[in-house]
């Protein structure tokens, strides 16, 4: 007899494997399609994310957090802005352990792919397989998507994000910096632990500076990332490849659906990630956006009442609007952000240096902020 599955989540990457485990908690049967595509290797590897309180509890729940050499907290950070503007947040003053942790996105992947391994209820298929619910956790460029005849409303920022890796003369002491310049955005995010002194790189900036910037000698790159950083951590070594990719505000216009029954049995899908909204990095919340939908996701279904489907396009229809109202501030904070600093005109740097100082003496709404991104309330 033909094996059956509650669920086929297409698409295995951080989002689609913590959704997986999530959902076999509740004993629901769940395929897993990997996703599709190259990955790099993982001597070469430059990702890393910043994930928030909200995040680390979920995944620690999941028994897939990384080991301490791989997240690396960031108890600090450090905003600069035109002229003197500049805001610090620090974690001793919100009176938690770290503001967030940059975590090694292959480090992260391998404990996931651990925790799925042996999860009785997770089944890993070449292929998408028939299911109640399909949920769809493939990314930004997912075709389950548009097989679906999901719109996805993107609008180009005109800029791509340059990552890579730098060994620096000074420790990073676990502050995350940031610089917004006026021409791109620039973060160092800190890598090794405490007395390291390695930092992951995101310099956003426009597509017309991308390709040269990729094609510069490592001294050069690094030469110009020493005066971007305003010579932070003293002399830079770059010790990784460079990647590269275009930045986009998209989000689906649908995020659940119904699809042809089979036989008297409903069906549905939803989607959660990448797959249903991208945002600009800037504020680093791309992956603990999509690891919340995984969650959201998971507790509708599990509270759903017994005699209730997982095809259920109402209790799907609960779960896109709760994380379409969670998403909304975000993403507007992020696009008003980086629309805001892509003026260059004189009177609009000094507004902005004077918001910066202000913001920063701000003191509840600076907390409040703050707390947001760390995902408590």
């Amino acid at each position: 007899m033909a094996q059956t599955f509650d669920i086929c989540i297409r698409g295995g990457g951080i989002v689609g494997n913590a959704l997986a485990l999530l959902l076999a908690r509740d004993r629901l049967k769940v395929a897993l399609v990997p996703s599709r595509g190259p990955k790099p290797p993982a001597t070469s590897d430059v990702r890393a994310y910043a994930l928030n309180t909200a995040s680390r509890r979920l995944l620690e729940s999941l028994r897939s957090w990384p080991d301490a050499e791989h997240a690396t907290a960031v108890r600090s950070m450090h905003v600069h802005g035109d002229q003197d503007g500049a805001v610090h947040f620090d974690a001793a003053a919100q009176g938690v352990e770290a503001l967030a942790w940059i975590v090694d996105v292959p480090a992260l992947e391998a404990r996931l792919a651990e925790a799925v391994r042996y999860q009785p209820q997770v089944e890993q298929v070449d292929a998408p397989v028939p299911a109640t619910l399909t949920a769809v956790c493939e990314g930004r460029a997912s075709s389950t998507r548009n097989e679906f005849g999901v719109l996805f409303d993107t609008t180009p920022y005109g800029q791509h994000a340059i990552a890579t890796r730098l060994q620096c003369e000074r420790p990073h002491g676990e502050v995350a910096r940031q610089w917004f310049l006026p021409d791109g955005i620039l973060a160092f995010l800190p890598l090794g632990g405490p007395n390291g002194n390695s930092v992951a790189v995101v310099w956003s900036v426009s597509q017309e500076q991308a390709a040269p910037l990729m094609a510069l000698p490592p001294e050069e790159f690094t030469a110009k990332l020493q005066m971007a950083s305003q010579d932070a951590l003293g002399r830079l070594e770059l010790t990784a490849d460079r990647a590269s990719w275009p930045l986009q505000l998209a989000q689906a216009d649908r995020w659940c659906g119904a699809l042809p029954a089979i036989g008297k049995a409903p069906r549905s899908w939803v989607l959660a990630g990448d797959a249903a909204h991208n945002v600009h990095p800037l504020a680093g919340q791309g992956l603990n956006l999509g690891l919340a939908d995984a969650q959201a996701l998971a507790a509708v279904l599990h509270e759903r009442g017994y005699w209730r489907s997982v095809a259920d396009v109402r209790l799907l229809r609960r779960y896109e609007r709760e994380r379409k109202a969670a998403l909304l501030p975000m993403a507007l904070a992020t696009d008003g952000l980086q629309q805001l600093f892509a003026r260059h005109d004189a009177p609009l740097r000094a507004l902005r240096n004077w918001g910066m100082k202000g913001f920063e003496l701000s003191g509840p709404l600076k907390n409040f902020v703050a707390r947001q991104a760390m995902g408590m309330d």
